[in-house]
Formats: structure tokens, C-alpha cells, sequence
């Protein structure tokens, strides 16, 4: 995505309006709401303070002559960009409505591409103008960029400005962030307004990933994947008959153009939580520096940080994730390739291991406590987090929300965080 400076024409710059405003009306309520951060904030400046995230740092380089990007004809960019942001290829999913900046080039046999690791994802559809990008600086939280397809000897990463139209409202937890959403798509791709959502683990599987290609192996869910409306009458009754859990996609699209024809099951519900969880970290963040640069020390002011660091502590803890109805088996290397990317404690447990069997992960508390973003949490703030999972794990603290958790994987959480986690209070070491 890029400046408003960057769109190449009027016809396309109205294009993208428009379809801001339907990603809106699409995706405006389709959670609870939380009232915008201002971006311009003193404490925040999201456009003006500098960034430090592992896209900015990659155009830095190229633009130094430190590191070169290598152009593979239709592919372009991508396997390049995706190596040097250390990003896997078994992390694909596959959306084909209707519902980003690219829509124009999307359709059911032409999805676009979704890649990701902890801090960054990329967006890629074949015959677009550019390659769409998104980082998050421990700071300033999602920043989103773009990258012009055509050969150049030193391509340039540009930041996009109209991105937050989209990418900051109900769908994000009113800060810049990344989301999934799920549609009734018709035959051309096109999303009915009627029942559109944003997805997370909390999210019914039968409401999910409308408007996504899915594979999975003896998945029995029903969901919203690899279905159209093909009804005009009827916008949202999918045509799901023999399309639930697809082990292959095979006559969905050409696969000529993609670096693997497939969509992964468990890489797109791990993302899933991924966005969410990201955009709880950066809004807990900007609202502990607003309130310390206004110097709102009220009662007030704190219960309301204190609130949000409740609702970062319940996702972190997977405490309203929706069980699976049985058994998933991916169909991709990313349930070998993630858990091998985070640390381990003497026994080889990891945060990052799946499980599969009546839930996402083995054990319930979120990767993301690894991540540069947690730990760049005003340290007062971070400290009250930590307070909070210790009281929560070691029975402390006894509201009800949290009995859900297996004192057998309270056990275990506490255990792997004392080796794996650096700078971890002392108290938790006892």
C-alpha cells in the first residue's frame, strides 16, 4: 500500500476510496468496539516519530547497497523480500474476496497470497502493481509499506498514510493493526455486507474464514472456507457442499504464480490470533504513554488502564478460545517449521508447540510474550502484565473467567517462562 502521491492515477485513487469505504462498512462492526487512539497524539506521532521495525530496517539496507533484492519475473519481489524478513513459505493462506486494496486483482481463481512471521506479514496477487507489506515497530505498532513490482536496481519500500482508513477501527482495537476477516463472497468474490466479521481464536469456527481457501486433514468443523454464494437471491447461503476441509485445492486456481498451492489450516489460525494479540500489545502500549505524558495519575484514568491490561491478560491466556470440535491435521510443514522458531526449557517444552486435539496450542498463553513489542511496554506497565499472569497461574487470583485453566498447564506455563524468558521478575523465579 502506498502515499496517496504513489497511486497512479485518478480512476485508481477513487477506486481505493471507495473501496475504503466499503472495507468500513464491511468490517466496522464486527466486534466490540474500542474508541480510536488518536495518531497524532504527543505521546503517539504514529506518522512523524521514527520507525525501527524489519521492513524499514530492510530498506534501509537496500538503499545503502548493504543488501540486494533479487527480481523473479512474475514473482517479482516476493521470494526475495519473504527470505530476507526471515518469513517461511509454509506460512501461506490464501484469501480470494473482495475486501483489501487489491480487489481489483482478486478473485476466486486468483487469490491473493498471505505470508507471515512474528513481526511482519506480506501480501501478494499475481499481475498486481505492488506488493503489500506490514511491520510491527515495538513502538509505534503496525506500520504498513509497499513495494513496486517492476525490476529496479534498488527497489524502494514506501510507507502508506491511506492504509489506517482500513487498518485502524473496530477491526484493530482503534489502533493501526492487522486483521482477518470473514465474508459471504458470491462467485466474482464480492462480499455481502450481511454477516462480515473480523476472526480470532475466540471466533465460532462456523463463522470463520469466509472469503479464505482452507486445507486441513481430518478437520470435521464446519466453516465458511472455499465457498461462494453463487445465488444473487440469497448473498449469504454458501455453496459449501463438499467443500469443508479440503486436503488440496486443486482446480480452485492456477497455481502458476504462487510459491505453493497451498492454504493452511493451522498457518491461518495461528495468524489469526497473531493479529489480535499484536493489536491488544500496541493499544495497551499507546494508552500507558498517553496517560503518562498527560499525567492522568485520577482513579479513573488508571481503572481504565487497568481495564485494558484485562482485556491483553484473558486473550494472552486463550481464556475464550473456541474448542475445536475435533482433531486438525495441517497440511503444510508450518506445524513443524513454527514451533522450531522460539525457545525451549530443559525438557523441550515451548509456547510455540501445537496442540491440535481440542485447541490451537499446548499450552494456553500466548508466543507473543516473546515479542519485541511486549517487551517494549512501558515497564510499569509491562511489570502490572506480569503481576497479573502470576497471581492468574499460581491461584492468587481467583476470578471466575480464569478457573478454566488446568493447574497441570499452570504449572507448565510458569515453568517454561523461568528458563525461556529473560528479564522476568524475580518473584516469579521463587
Amino acid at each position: 500500500m502506498a502515499k496517496l502521491d504513489y497511486i497512479g492515477s485518478v480512476v485508481d485513487m477513487v477506486f481505493r476510496a471507495l473501496l475504503v469505504l466499503l472495507s468500513i462498512a464491511l468490517f466496522g462492526l464486527a466486534q466490540e468496539y474500542a474508541p480510536d487512539v488518536a495518531l497524532d497524539h504527543p505521546a503517539i506521532k504514529y506518522f512523524e516519530n521514527p520507525v525501527n521495525d524489519v521492513v524499514s530496517k530492510l530498506a534501509k539496507d537496500v538503499e545503502s547497497g548493504k543488501v540486494s533484492l533479487e527480481h523473479r519475473g512474475g514473482l517479482s519481489w516476493l521470494p526475495s523480500v519473504l527470505q530476507r524478513l526471515g518469513i517461511n513459505l509454509d506460512s501461506q493462506a490464501l484469501v480470494f474476496s473482495r475486501t483489501s486494496v487489491q480487489a481489483a486483482k482478486v478473485a476466486p481463481n486468483h487469490p491473493r497470497a498471505i505470508y507471515f512471521a512474528d513481526n511482519v506479514a506480506v501480501a501478494f496477487v499475481p499481475g498486481s502493481d505492488e506488493i503489500e507489506l506490514a511491520a510491527t515497530d515495538p513502538r509505534q505498532g503496525v506500520v504498513f509499506y509497499s513495494l513496486n513490482i517492476k525490476p529496479a536496481e534498488k527497489p524502494a519500500f514506501v510507507r502508506g498514510t491511506i492504509c489506517v482508513k482500513c487498518h485502524q477501527g473496530p477491526a484493530t482495537s482503534g489502533v493501526p493493526g492487522m486483521f482477518v476477516g470473514s465474508v459471504f463472497p458470491n462467485a466474482l468474490g464480492n462480499p455481502a455486507k450481511e454477516g462480515a466479521i473480523i476472526t480470532d481464536h475466540r471466533t465460532k469456527f462456523e463463522d470463520r474464514w469466509g472469503g479464505w481457501y482452507v486445507n486441513a486433514k481430518r478437520g470435521q468443523q464446519k466453516d465458511r472456507a472455499n465457498a461462494v454464494a453463487s445465488n444473487p437471491a440469497e448473498p449469504t447461503e454458501l455453496d459449501t457442499e463438499g467443500q469443508q476441509n479440503l486436503t488440496t485445492l486443486i482446480g480452485k486456481f492456477n497455481p502458476e504464480g504462487y510459491l505453493t498451492p497451498i492454504s493452511d489450516m493451522i498457518s491461518l489460525m495461528t495468524f489469526e490470533h497473531q493479529t489480535q494479540m499484536t493489536n491488544f500489545i500496541t493499544r495497551v502500549g499507546w494508552q500507558a504513554r498517553i496517560t503518562q505524558q498527560e499525567g492522568k495519575t485520577d482513579e479513573f484514568s488508571q481503572a481504565k488502564l487497568e481495564a485494558e491490561i484485562d482485556a491483553l491478560v484473558t486473550y494472552m491466556l486463550f481464556i475464550d478460545e473456541e474448542p475445536l470440535p475435533a482433531p486438525v491435521e495441517g497440511v503444510s510443514t508450518f506445524t513443524k517449521t513454527f514451533p522450531q522458531r522460539g525457545p525451549r526449557d530443559h525438557v523441550g517444552r515451548s509456547l510455540r508447540d501445537f496442540d491440535l486435539q481440542k485447541r490451537l496450542f499446548r499450552f494456553p498463553l500466548s508466543y507473543m510474550v516473546y515479542s519485541e513489542s511486549f517487551d517494549a511496554l512501558p515497564g510499569s506497565v509491562r511489570e502490572r502484565i506480569y503481576q497479573r499472569l502470576y497471581d492468574i497461574l499460581t491461584g492468587k487470583d481467583t476470578t471466575p473467567k480464569f478457573a478454566k485453566i488446568a493447574q497441570a498447564d499452570r504449572q507448565a506455563i510458569i515453568e517454561i517462562l523461568r528458563e525461556t524468558k529473560p528479564a522476568l521478575p524475580a518473584y516469579w523465579r521463587r
